[in-house]
């Protein structure tokens, strides 16, 4: 079923690798990825991340002969017709903004298509997963959202409390994600989402990225392509296959001080509650790395989907929201 890449779009709906390694970037490109949410901002303040985004373009003139920006689904088609990877900036927080809204027309100038609200704990727009207390979206919250919405911003919500998460899908006037989840009865991790927030992010049009990442996966770090698979089929059962992309959560050549970093309160205050990972974090066997991406279309096919069902999963729901998204 591989060949089934010649024609499909494919996107990864999150990929966080060190984006200085070249073992990252040709991965993407050996995998056949049309286009990937690049994580470009976590825990990075304005400054940090117009820097990052300079940088991002420095990365992108070097490498143009496989990669390339994208802003909107033609690039995509684009990326796709040219035999190129799309780059999409995307922050998994909404800390680049700092306190002031007008920043994300600025950042969106500048090519982001995608912003998670929180990142694990609480920030001015409302709650992560991680939050002792989660008492929704902030007023300043409700009003990103909305500004996200005009601007044609796709709001993710991955990383995002239970309660913020509701309400961000209930004010957004568009489709919303969670680029790299899995579902919380599935696996009970407060990272997962739950049923009801998976069934109203379907129920307004929007995508969740199944993640092969391990510890969303029965098997953890123990895991293999078929419990992928598990998931990708457990999503597709509670959301329907219009619903259902694939969000692999890269971390390829990221350093156990990053982990650290990740992992920490705010970025800055060490958490020993969470620094359970070995120092060596790999995906499961079988898609270890971005070169075998094509491998979940076999697994798919071995599983009975179809073509049609394959390519929607693969990129085509991706874009199906990319396009209603972003304007």
């Amino acid at each position: 079923m591989t060949d089934i890449y010649d024609d499909a779009i494919v996107i990864d709906g999150l990929n966080v690798s060190n984006w200085d390694s070249e073992r990252a970037l040709d991965g993407v490109y050996a995998g056949r990825v049309t286009a990937f949410n690049a994580t470009i901002a976590i825990f990075e303040k304005f400054h940090e991340a117009m820097d990052n985004i300079a940088g991002w373009y420095e990365r992108l003139d070097h490498w143009s002969d496989t990669l390339m920006p994208v802003a909107s689904v033609d690039d995509i088609h684009e990326a796709k017709r040219t035999g190129k990877s799309g780059v999409v900036f995307g922050w998994q927080n909404a800390s680049p903004i700092e306190n002031n809204l007008d920043h994300l027309e600025t950042f969106h100038k500048l090519g982001v298509r995608v912003i998670q609200v929180t990142y694990n704990e609480r920030n001015l727009l409302g709650n992560g997963c991680y939050e002792r207390n989660d008492d929704g979206l902030s007023n300043f919250g409700v009003d990103a959202v909305k500004e996200m919405n005009r601007l044609g911003i796709l709001v993710d919500l991955s990383h995002v409390g239970d309660r913020t998460t509701l309400d961000a899908a209930e004010v957004s006037d568009k489709p919303v994600a969670a680029t790299h989840a899995n579902a919380r009865s599935f696996v009970d991790h407060p990272r997962n989402k739950t049923d009801d927030a998976l069934k109203l992010i379907a129920e307004k049009g929007g995508i969740i990225g199944a993640t092969c990442w391990p510890p969303f996966l029965p098997n953890k770090f123990e895991s293999t392509l078929r419990d992928y698979g598990d998931a990708i089929d457990d999503m597709v059962e509670r959301v329907g296959i219009d619903h259902v992309g694939i969000g692999t959560d890269y971390t390829i050549d990221r350093t156990k001080e990053w982990f650290d970093v990740l992992l920490s309160q705010q970025g800055t205050k060490w958490n020993p509650r969470r620094l359970n990972y070995p120092d060596t974090v790999t995906h499961p066997v079988g898609i270890e790395t971005p070169d075998k991406f094509p491998s979940i279309a076999d697994e798919l096919a071995r599983r009975g989907y179809t073509s049609e069902d394959i390519t929607k999963v693969l990129g085509g729901n991706f874009m199906r929201v990319f396009g209603e998204v972003w304007n």
